[in-house]
C-alpha cells in the first residue's frame, strides 16, 4: 500500500485529514503521530474539495440568475458548513484570547469558554464581510475569477494548517486537536507542499487569464505570510498552538487570499 512521507498509508492520511478538518462522514482509522503527519500534509486537498464545493454553489446560483452578492454568500457559506463553523469559532476564540490581554494561562481559559466575547464577535463580523465582499467582486469580473478565488483561497487556508503543524511549532496545551497535530510535520515536507500548492494555484490562474497566474501565486504567498504572522504572535502569547489557533490561521489565510484575488 502506498505511503506518505510520514509513514502512514495514504488512505489513513486522507481519512485523518477529511475526518478532522470536515464534517464529511469519514471514519478516522488511525489517531497517532504518523497519521497526523500525513493528514496535515494532505490538508490542502481538503481545501481543494471545500473550495470546489463552494465554487459549485456560487456558479449554480449565477446560472439560475442570481447576482454576484448572493453567489458570494453561498460560496462563503459552504466551507463554513463543511467544518460546522469550527474554523470561524476558532478565529473568534483566538481573537478573544489575544484581545483579553491576559497571561497565557488565563487567555487559554478564556478561549475554552463556550461563549464568544466582544473581540470574537467583531472579528467574525469583519472577516465574513471581507470574505463575501471579495467573492462578490470576483464574481462580478467573471464566473471563472469567482471559481479561482473560491478554490485557491480554500486551499491556501488549509495549507496554512500544514505549515502551522511543522516541527518547530509547539502545542500550547497537552490535549486536544492542536496537541495531536502540533509539531507533527517535518519543516521540509511542509515547504514542499507549500511550493506545490503555489505552483498549482498559478497554473489554475493561467486558465483564467495571464495576470491571474501572478495573482493566484501572490494570493497564496500573502495568505501564508498573514497566517505566519498570526501564528508567531499566538506562540508568543499562548506558548504554542491550539485547535482554536489552527482555526484562526485558516480563516486569516482564506480572507487574505480572497482579498488579493479580488483585486485588479
Amino acid at each position: 500500500m502506498s505511503k506518505t512521507a510520514s509513514g502512514a498509508s495514504l488512505p489513513d492520511s486522507l481519512r485523518f485529514a477529511f475526518g478532522t478538518l470536515t464534517v464529511l462522514p469519514v471514519r478516522v482509522t488511525r489517531w497517532d503521530r504518523e497519521a497526523a503527519r500525513g493528514g496535515m500534509l494532505c490538508a490542502p486537498l481538503v481545501g481543494l474539495v471545500a473550495g470546489a464545493g463552494a465554487a459549485l454553489a456560487g456558479v449554480a446560483l449565477l446560472a439560475m440568475g442570481s447576482g454576484p452578492l448572493l453567489a458570494a454568500v453561498a460560496t462563503a457559506a459552504v466551507p463554513a458548513a463543511l467544518t460546522r463553523g469550527l474554523h470561524l469559532d476558532g478565529l473568534a476564540d483566538t481573537a478573544d484570547g489575544l484581545g483579553s490581554g491576559k497571561p497565557a494561562e488565563d487567555a487559554l481559559r478564556i478561549m475554552k469558554q463556550s461563549d464568544i466575547g466582544p473581540f470574537g464577535v467583531i472579528t467574525l463580523l469583519f472577516v465574513l464581510l471581507a470574505q463575501v465582499a471579495a467573492l462578490a467582486q470576483a464574481y462580478e469580473v467573471s464566473w471563472g475569477r469567482g471559481v479561482l478565488t473560491a478554490v485557491v483561497s480554500a486551499a491556501a487556508a488549509r495549507l496554512a494548517l500544514t505549515l502551522a503543524a511543522r516541527a518547530t511549532v509547539p502545542a500550547a496545551r497537552p490535549e486536544g486537536l492542536g496537541a495531536a497535530v502540533a509539531g507533527s510535520v517535518p519543516t521540509r515536507g511542509a515547504l514542499l507542499v507549500a511550493a506545490a500548492v503555489t505552483c498549482l494555484a498559478a497554473g489554475a490562474g493561467a486558465l483564467v487569464g495571464t495576470y491571474d497566474v501572478v495573482r493566484a501565486a501572490a494570493a497564496v504567498g500573502l495568505a501564508l505570510l498573514a497566517a505566519e504572522l498570526l501564528l508567531r504572535h499566538c506562540v508568543r502569547r499562548f506558548g504554542g498552538v491550539t485547535g482554536d489557533v489552527f482555526g484562526g490561521l485558516a480563516e486569516t489565510a482564506a480572507t487574505t487570499a480572497l482579498v488579493v484575488l479580488s483585486l485588479g
